[in-house]
């Protein structure tokens, strides 16, 4: 039998998060993703005592200009022309998806490192068409099928939840809240690579005064602009090496389908799949990293795992509510939050940590992942 190999996230990186349209506009995914990657390789370089040396460039996106924009990034990175690269599609949970590809590989057998990670520009994403009629998004699925827009979707959870407009605004408000407190502190600033002269997440703690001012965007409804997150754009990165490191091991993962009607609750069943993988519970995990595409759909989540609100260890330093969504990025800013908030804050072997993201379509990604030394 082959021998078991654990692969171990030893660095990750990130861009701030700009919103669509400003401070990281005229960026592209090259251009987002090349900086981020080279720093994230510098760190491995530091935690492995060695440079690294990478077998592939694995990244998550979802409305990029094509032309294989994890092949780019890595080239933008300064990689060898010899490095290849690739490109993964599970829209919103496209960056958390990219990583377990890439640890699946070195599980499999390929003990070789790789870059792994997502990159969006919504900002410079272009304008797609059929027969000269421009189209926001392709079909999340056939016809036949429910293929609500992801505003309507979340507005839907809500009704179907019950979950009423307070609520949702008390949940935004302390994303904003703890991301506030995160970003004063500096617990963003050892992961973060400034680009295009931006050095901060531009989002944080701009909608919180308006919060309970805000209209909501479907009439009768509870949704609205504070309560469902910011498209934005950036890049995040982690390396991944096939154990003999200190780090995140990533212990188990899953995707599942779910309700294309409520795609929103995807990353619940996702969770608990994962961490039944992992012979855990939801008891047993530190830190959760939920991609918060809605206030409601995070609540949802939240609820079909049998957890609070504001349970502490779920988004402890904000989330996307606060942070923005570059929607192929977002799963992989989850997993470098968690490597913050548990690797670079000293946290024991043995620590066990999840990432996951719902899915547009109605799926559902998730990654347990455990510090070891």
């Amino acid at each position: 039998m082959a021998e078991s190999i654990t692969p171990v996230i030893v660095a990750a990186r990130r861009t701030p998060i700009g919103t669509r349209g400003r401070a990281l506009a005229s960026l592209s995914v090259g251009e987002l993703a090349g900086p981020v990657i080279r720093a994230a390789l510098a760190d491995a370089a530091t935690a492995t005592g060695a440079p690294v040396a990478v077998a592939d460039a694995l990244l998550g996106n979802c409305m990029g200009p094509g032309g294989n924009p994890g092949r780019i990034a890595a080239l933008a990175a300064g990689l060898d022309a010899t490095t290849p690269g690739g490109t993964v599609d599970r829209q919103c949970g496209s960056g958390l998806a990219a990583i377990v590809d890439a640890a699946t590989a070195i599980a499999a057998g390929d003990r070789r490192a790789r870059v792994a990670g997502g990159v969006e520009s919504a900002s410079t994403a272009p304008v797609r068409s059929v027969d000269g009629v421009a189209y926001d998004r392709a079909p999340f699925a056939p016809d036949g099928w429910p293929d609500p827009d992801m505003p309507r979707a979340a507005e839907d959870l809500a009704a179907l939840d019950g979950l009423t407009r307070d609520r949702q605004d008390a949940h935004a408000a302390r994303s904003h809240a703890r991301a506030t407190a995160a970003q004063a502190a500096g617990r963003f600033d050892a992961e973060l690579v400034p680009v295009g002269g931006a050095a901060a997440d531009d989002a944080i703690g701009a909608a919180a005064p308006l919060l309970h001012r805000l209209p909501p965007l479907f009439p009768g409804g509870t949704l609205t602009a504070g309560t469902a997150t910011r498209i934005g754009d950036g890049a995040a990165a982690v390396i991944l090496v096939p154990g003999g490191a200190p780090g995140l091991a990533l212990r188990a993962s899953a995707v599942v389908g779910c309700d294309p009607a409520f795609p929103g609750v995807g990353a619940g069943p996702a969770i608990h799949a994962a961490l039944d993988r992992a012979g855990a519970t939801t008891a047993d995990v530190a830190a959760f990293e939920l991609v918060e595409a809605f206030a409601a759909q995070s609540i949802a989540v939240l609820a079909r795992l049998g957890l609070d609100d504001d349970d502490p260890r779920v988004c402890a330093d904000g989330g996307a509510l606060a942070l923005g969504h570059p929607w192929g990025a977002s799963g992989a800013v989850a997993v470098v939050r968690l490597f913050s908030r548990l690797v670079r804050a000293g946290a024991a072997p043995g620590t066990l940590g999840v990432a996951a993201a719902s899915v547009g379509g109605g799926m559902g990604v998730a990654a347990v992942f455990e510090v070891v030394s």
